[in-house]
């Protein structure tokens, strides 16, 4: 089949990434799993493109016990084992900046010992230095944390932010709203609020990036994007694998709080919002608040008719058999966790009313994807002899989040030969193959990001509030009225429960189900449509 070539050409000379200036990177919960499998391979691809501070250092701090070396093995087997990283010598030179201490997290003493060895890496320096901690820990530990930094004053800044000190969250940002709000509290008294960087990883992906420049950089779309001519929008983030070893974490999270709390509502946001006055983070992060104020109220009714929630059984993925939610370690027997959520939402602004946004999410589905798909409207008139225009196939445009990042937009033409017969056409791109490289990981973007100061890919304590304000009457309801809002079940392997599909139906749409195949360019319809002269 064929398929379509793409070409880009830069339209700026000022694309070079700037360096930030130096600074120590102090990671809390160094131990952990998300530290060697995404923070350290980030700096390190961040040092090997010369984007990491010209002076700067890396110093793990955690319970367990490390010398400086045995928490550099671990690094160099996460780089060279793990993530195969071949050029030794790169990373020899990247572990000559890390250091290691450890200690209880709410033990002062373990904070002065980590000022006395953060004091000694500033001595490379040629004078005090910015600070950057990371806190990979689970969120209850966070208040401790910023306690005992604050009072230990290692997140003292300088006159004017000179020397500036940050501080990263990992979501979730509380269990609830109130939660939500008294984190909030307690951080914003301990710390200034340029000094909170609340990571959400979902913003740092190459294609949720590009959604404002596809946006706003293109003029043949924004006319477009709205009630007028976009039928519904559906947001997919789909997972092939279960809980795995995060069973603990989940059972007390469940899909609503880990997926739609944060990644959906943001990606929502991004695709619908109204375009900021400027490119800059207070502009950005003002629209995506104003957007989630703007999602319709709950009711009763379309609590217990918009939304779905269920539970994977066991069943077959990728041709293996698995076991269901419950098989899962840490799980409860009796568990009524959600590992899936389908709904259905509108947004009452005069872009988008009446305009259904469909989202869905979930584990040990049919495979792994993330896309944002827009369906725009069919046709107004059939010019070719159908005998509606529902029979002619609607546009849309797919921007593919992951695995295979890139942007697809299907039209229709002529299909070559004899008859009048047309076929849909997928102009279609990806950008490990236009750009010739692969997209960074997004914690790259966001560590970057965090080092030069610049907050437009992070969320904002109203953007967080905002987005628990639409979750916290979700989960009230389920609390209170678990009868009508049954617990359905899927097997595993499929694109889940049966309920969901019936939620589009009722609109007359269906869920865009991912072909198991990508790059397939071109297609003709399942019936030709010959037209008549």
């Amino acid at each position: 089949m064929p398929s379509i070539k793409a070409t880009y050409s830069s339209a700026t000379n000022s694309c070079e990434e700037l360096t930030p200036d130096s600074c120590g990177i102090i990671i809390f919960g160094a131990s952990g799993d998300l530290v060697y499998r995404k923070l350290i391979p980030a700096l390190f691809n961040l040092y090997t493109r010369n984007l990491m501070p010209i002076t700067f250092y890396i110093l793990g701090f955690a319970r367990t016990e490390m010398t400086d070396e045995e928490f550099k093995e671990r690094i160099r087997n996460s780089l060279i084992s793990v993530h195969k990283i071949s050029d030794t010598q790169m990373v020899e030179s990247f572990l000559s900046q890390c250091r290691y201490t450890s200690g209880e997290y709410n033990d002062i003493e373990a904070y002065r010992r980590l000022q006395k060895k953060a004091a000694g890496c500033d001595c490379d320096f040629t004078k005090k230095e910015n600070k950057l901690f990371y806190l990979a820990l689970p969120p209850q530990l966070h208040p401790t944390v910023v306690s005992r930094l604050s009072q230990s004053g290692l997140t003292m800044e300088g006159e004017n932010e000179d020397p500036w000190a940050r501080v990263v969250f990992e979501k979730p940002f509380g269990h609830d709203l109130k939660s939500a709000l008294e984190l909030d509290k307690h951080l914003t008294s301990m710390l200034n609020p340029s000094q909170i960087f609340r990571i959400d990883h979902y913003l740092g992906k190459e294609t949720v990036q590009s959604i404002l420049m596809l946006r706003f950089a293109n003029i043949m779309f924004e006319p477009l994007w709205n009630q007028r001519y976009i039928d519904n929008i559906q947001i997919t983030v789909a997972e092939s694998v279960g809980v795995e070893h995060r069973g603990g974490y989940y059972e007390k999270a469940g899909c609503l709080r880990d997926m739609f709390q944060n990644h959906m509502l943001q990606m929502l946001s991004l695709v619908t919002m109204e375009p900021p006055t400027r490119f800059k983070a207070h502009c950005v992060q003002s629209e995506r608040v104003k957007l989630l104020h703007a999602i319709r109220p709950w009711s009763e009714r379309t609590l217990k008719d918009n939304i779905v929630r269920a539970q994977y059984v066991e069943g077959k993925v990728n041709n293996e058999d698995v076991h269901g939610y419950h098989g899962e370690p840490n799980i409860a027997p009796d568990s009524t966790t959600e590992t899936f959520v389908g709904m259905k939402l509108y947004i009452d602004n005069w872009r988008w009313q009446d305009v259904p946004i469909y989202m869905r999410s979930g584990k040990r589905l049919s495979m792994r994807e993330s896309e944002i798909a827009v369906t725009f409207k069919r046709v107004p008139h059939s010019l070719f002899g159908l005998e509606s225009q529902h029979e002619m196939p609607s546009n849309i445009l797919v921007m593919k989040i992951q695995p295979n990042e890139g942007v697809d937009l299907t039209i229709h033409t002529k299909q070559p030969g004899p008859k009048a017969c047309m076929a849909s056409l997928s102009l279609s791109f990806k950008y490990s193959e236009v750009f010739d490289t692969v997209p960074q990981d997004a914690y790259e973007r966001l560590l970057l990001d965090c080092m030069l100061g610049d907050r437009t890919l992070f969320l904002s304590r109203e953007g967080v509030e905002a987005a628990w304000k639409i979750v916290d009457p979700v989960l009230n309801f389920w609390r209170d009225h678990p009868e009508q809002a049954p617990l359905h079940t899927y097997s595993a392997g499929s694109w889940g429960p049966k309920a969901s599909d019936e939620l589009l139906l009722r609109n007359g749409h269906q869920w865009r189900n991912p072909p198991e195949e990508h790059g397939t360019h071109f297609k003709s319809l399942a019936k030709p449509l010959i037209i008549r002269k």
